[in-house]
């Protein structure tokens, strides 16, 4: 899994101290840009970390000026040199996405070390993702789990919903099946699709959980409701064979036809078995 978070472009924590970069973040609320880039401009030849950040960002997303990639980079690093930690993570983003300059996994390695060292939930969630996937680093199960711990300890749901599978399908730690539950429940509970359809997993194999058919079809419901085709083709399943609802086949082809119409295969497969079986139901 090679999933990045993406770039934080204008992340303001609390006040600042230099009252210019709060004028220039008020500014850029109001999409005044040119205004902000004065005033960040001339706190970032102060060397003021946090103006050399936003200034970055601003030429990153071209905010009132041509968009410059490597203007951005320039500014994010001189920010970063001062151990902003923010600048630290959007110049691992840069590196590892190689979006703005030249993809180097091992550059990214160490920004975004620089920045999980000092706290920051986004920089530990995609260190935990490069120890997992061995990109800039050698490949680390138990690493990886330290650093999805530490975000995920912060509320981050994509590294609980991580956390959740490698406890369940084990990667570094041993198989707990509870765990996995608790963690996907976290996740679930910030409508992470994915923790979501995993939870509801669970409750049909009840494995950390009590077996409860009616609960995995609530929570495939809410997401085939957001057209998860995943979960349209296991709710067509549950009306198929009564599974926490009253067996019902014509409900079962209405979920299927809406995963194969999104390309669904099994769903595919499962329309033509059920249209020679019963084909009434196909035609009406």
């Amino acid at each position: 899994m090679k999933r990045l978070l993406l770039i934080i472009s204008l992340l303001s924590i609390g006040l600042s101290a230099n009252g210019n970069v709060d004028k220039a973040l008020e500014y850029i609320e109001k999409q005044e840009f040119k205004q902000a880039h004065i005033l960040l401009e001339k706190e970032s030849n102060k060397g003021d970390a946090e103006a050399q950040f936003n200034l970055g960002a601003i030429y990153y997303d071209g905010l009132g000026v041509k968009q410059d990639y490597k203007k951005a980079v320039e500014f994010y690093q001189k920010s970063a040199d001062q151990g902003y930690a923010e600048a630290q993570y959007n110049l691992g983003s840069i590196y590892a996405n190689g979006q703005g300059a030249k993809k180097n996994y091992k550059k990214a390695v160490e920004f975004f070390q620089k920045s999980a060292n000092q706290g920051l939930k986004e920089a530990q969630y995609n260190l935990g993702i490069m120890y997992r996937a061995g990109l800039g680093v050698k490949q680390d199960y138990k690493k990886a789990i330290t650093f999805f711990q530490k975000s995920a300890d912060q509320g981050v749901a994509k590294a609980q919903y991580i956390l959740g599978f490698m406890y369940e399908k084990p990667q570094g730690v041993k198989q707990d099946y509870k765990k996995a539950v608790e963690l996907y429940q976290k996740a679930a509970d910030q409508g992470l699709i994915e923790a979501q359809f995993n939870l509801g997993g669970m409750y049909i194999d009840g494995q950390g959980v009590k077996q409860d058919y009616k609960k995995a079809v609530e929570l495939f419901q809410k997401l085939a409701d957001q057209g998860d085709a995943k979960a349209q083709y296991n709710l067509g399943g549950m009306y198929y064979n009564g599974l926490g609802v009253k067996e019902d086949y014509r409900k079962a082809k209405g979920f299927w036809q809406k995963a194969a119409d999104q390309g669904e295969t099994r769903a595919q497969h499962n329309l033509k078995i059920l249209c020679t079986k019963y084909p009434e139901i196909c035609t009406q």
